[in-house]
């Protein structure tokens, strides 16, 4: 609705566009009028008590430091930021509902003007669940992801443009540094130089292990639904029951087999050789060798298990088409088998994609907590999330690892969509339909 309709609107629709209920009141819709009225009181009062103060102190992030040693109670930067985040979000709540105030107040006088009768508070609730159930039934979900999803990620996102971490910590006052963070990754030596090297092997990493989990998992299925084999639910069982340990006790026993006391040094030197260290600081390929299998083991049965339902639902005369033609085993997995396979694959690609790139606890378990010289704070080995994690929870380096994460989620996003956008999946749905 624009100004102009709203100035030629009756009384009651200016008083609700003023005061949310005040032209429901006027209407003598008392339950629905009252809701709105209390919503309106209830905001007033948060931004006269706290909303105001939350929002100065979000762009000051505090003007007094405090001093343990005096007694004397600061302000807390962090917190600070949290409450005038808060209070964003409650500034928008308030404005959805006060347009959906409008929303109403204007159906009720065009019924009003047009002399039909006004529905009461019940039949109301009655027709707005029929009409719009979905409302009813998302709101609360809607409501969880934005609390403990979007504003965590929000939060996050802010403290990569502040200078909080190493000593600026609470009881001292955070600042507001802008593209501060992002400036020091790319410029200052030993952070520029580690945060290259990282994702140069985040990303080999990322590729390929999705490329080993796929294919392997696509193989284990081709093989599995040859004709030929016997015994396929036997052969099934074992990668399922590798899938079904939980991951972390995996990463956990393969780090102690290949450990100079496990099983594989054991026989080593049972042999007559000497002990390798294939986890050591000085492990170099070795150590991501054994990170690549590692995460092989874990995911290859995901992959076989969903090929191998792909692969049930193939139409079989285009296999048998195909050798009347001529065309080779391999010729047909190209033509036939891949494109459909990826095809309805592509966003669980993604998925694996973007897992991958992100997977904290193959290297955490694997060799978590190694610092290896020519690296600021990480290893050879470590992700972007690894290093992440070192520089934050470890070593309170929260700008700059909120920084990193904000990098993490640009380029994760950029690849998903770009890659999304392009595939045959999105371009041409109807393929196999």
């Amino acid at each position: 609705m624009d100004k102009k309709s709203l100035r030629k609107s009756s009384f009651p629709v200016k008083a609700s566009a003023l005061i949310m209920g005040s032209g429901q009141l006027m209407y003598k819709q008392w339950v629905k009028g009252l809701l709105y009225l209390l919503v309106f009181a209830a905001t007033v009062v948060y931004m006269i008590l706290m909303g105001a103060e939350d929002i100065v102190g979000f762009f000051t992030l505090g003007t007094e430091e405090a001093d343990p040693w005096l007694g004397t109670s600061g302000d807390d930067s962090v917190i600070m930021l949290l409450r005038g985040l808060l209070a964003f979000f409650i500034i928008i709540a308030f404005f959805a509902v006060h347009f959906s105030n409008i929303r109403d107040i204007l159906e009720i006088d065009k019924k009003v003007r047009a002399g039909k009768p006004v529905p009461g508070f019940v039949k109301s609730v009655s027709i707005f669940m029929d009409r719009k159930f979905y409302i009813v039934a998302l709101i609360l979900p809607v409501a969880g992801v934005l609390v403990f999803n979007i504003l965590p990620i929000v939060f996050m996102i802010l403290i990569a443009f502040t200078n909080y971490g190493g000593d600026t910590v609470p009881p001292k006052l955070v600042d507001w540094i802008g593209f501060g963070n992002f400036v020091k990754i790319l410029s200052l030596s030993d952070i520029k130089s580690t945060f290259f090297k990282i994702l140069a092997w985040n990303i080999l990493w990322a590729v390929l292990s999705t490329f080993i989990n796929y294919f392997g998992g696509l193989f284990l299925a081709l093989l599995l639904n040859k004709k030929c084999v016997k015994g396929k639910a036997f052969w099934r069982a074992f990668p399922i029951l590798a899938y079904a340990v939980p991951g972390f006790i995996t990463m956990l026993a393969f780090k102690f087999m290949f450990s100079y006391g496990g099983p594989i040094n054991y026989y080593i030197t049972s042999a007559g050789g000497s002990a390798v260290g294939f986890l050591d600081i000085d492990a170099g390929i070795k150590a991501k060798l054994i990170g690549l299998f590692v995460n092989a083991w874990i995911s290859i049965p995901t992959s076989m298990l969903l090929a191998t339902g792909i692969l049930s639902n193939m139409n079989t005369d285009l296999y048998e088409a195909a050798s009347i033609d001529g065309a080779s085993k391999w010729k047909q997995f190209i033509k036939i088998t891949l494109p459909f396979v990826i095809f309805s694959t592509t966003p669980v690609l993604i998925t694996s994609f973007i897992g991958n790139f992100n997977n904290f606890g193959i290297f955490y378990f694997l060799r978590g907590g190694l610092y290896m010289d020519g690296y600021f704070l990480a290893s050879d080995t470590d992700l972007l999330i690894n290093w992440l994690y070192n520089l934050s929870i470890d070593n309170n380096y929260y700008g700059i690892g909120a920084a990193v994460s904000l990098i993490i989620f640009i380029i994760t996003s950029i690849f998903s969509l770009t890659v999304y956008v392009r595939s045959s999946a999105y371009r041409r749905e109807d393929t196999f339909r």
